[in-house]
């Protein structure tokens, strides 16, 4: 049975802490306009996912993720110092659209929606009153 609470989530978490306050520290502008929204870890530990998402609606995310992987190695380098693995898993950058993507759904439901009522007629709007 597994466990409530799996290392690979803890592991998730420390990751994502410490490399938040390390973005705080970071001299790069696309850096420090950027947080990090989500961590996922493969089962062994060799690999994490790190999902970004820039505070500045101007950044475009193709310059963000850049900008994430030409400091991998320092990213990288700033774990091995705190994280509690043995070996420091391999990072990987990828911008997390989920709010834009999240309004386009919103926008798609309000547009069924207002086409349903237009093609129930205003017949059906009196009957449940």
């Amino acid at each position: 049975m597994p466990r409530e609470f799996p290392r690979s989530r803890r592991v998730e978490e420390q990751i994502q802490r410490i490399l938040s306050d390390v973005l705080r520290e970071a001299r790069d502008p696309r850096l420090q306009q950027a947080v990090i929204t989500g961590v996922r870890v493969s089962r062994d530990l060799s690999v994490a996912w790190i999902y970004i998402k820039s505070l500045d609606p101007t950044h475009q995310p193709t310059e963000l993720e850049r900008g994430f992987r030409h400091a991998a190695g320092f990213l990288r380098s700033a774990l091995a110092r705190e994280l509690t693995v043995r070996q420091v898993p391999e990072l990987r950058f990828d911008y997390d659209d989920m709010l834009e993507r999240a309004a386009d759904m919103d926008e798609l439901i309000d547009s069924a929606v207002a086409r349903d009522r237009r093609a129930s007629g205003p017949a059906d709007d009196d009957a449940d009153e």
